[in-house]
């Protein structure tokens, strides 16, 4: 592995901590409420940043198809049920993810699906595709701690030096 590929992986799993750590001690019934005058929840960002490690991975092992649900506008909501399940899930696409870059080239250019957005996308290389998983789960950890601190007054930044 280069120096540059363990930098990355680092800092993407420094995010995913930050991110993880707000999910402390949830129950399921806190995980679906709203805090905020946002839209968000705990549990709709940990299935948003589930769906987009597994299709992430997905594109950088370049499967021919997005998987069920990458492109699904409802990707923000989480109605409930187990949420450990939905916790394990996470760890999982995590995992997965870290495999597929560790045995790719950060230089290696993929092809993207088309989407609404983007009809005919240009490809995009595994670094790009890391950084990008990096400032997403940075953005969606930022909004975690704030409905957390919402709900329950749990401070994230104080939380991680508990540990």
């Amino acid at each position: 592995m280069t120096m540059e590929l363990d930098e990355l992986l680092y800092e993407l799993n420094d995010q995913r901590k930050t991110f993880r750590v707000t999910m402390r001690g949830l129950t399921a019934a806190e995980a679906v409420k709203r805090t905020t005058a946002s839209e968000l929840t705990l549990g709709g960002l940990l299935k948003h940043l589930t769906s987009c490690e597994r299709g992430w991975t997905h594109i950088l092992t370049e499967q021919p198809l997005p998987p069920p649900g990458m492109l699904d506008f409802d990707q923000y909501t989480w109605p409930g049920g187990d949420f450990d399940e939905l916790l394990a899930s996470y760890d999982e696409a995590v995992r997965a993810t870290d495999e597929a870059v560790r045995t790719a080239s950060l230089d290696h250019l993929v092809p993207l699906p088309s989407a609404p957005w983007d009809p005919d996308p240009r490809p995009m290389s595994i670094r790009r595709i890391v950084l990008h998983l990096i400032r997403e789960t940075a953005q969606h950890a930022g909004h975690a701690d704030i409905i957390r601190e919402s709900l329950d007054g749990q401070s994230t930044t104080a939380s991680l030096y508990e540990s």
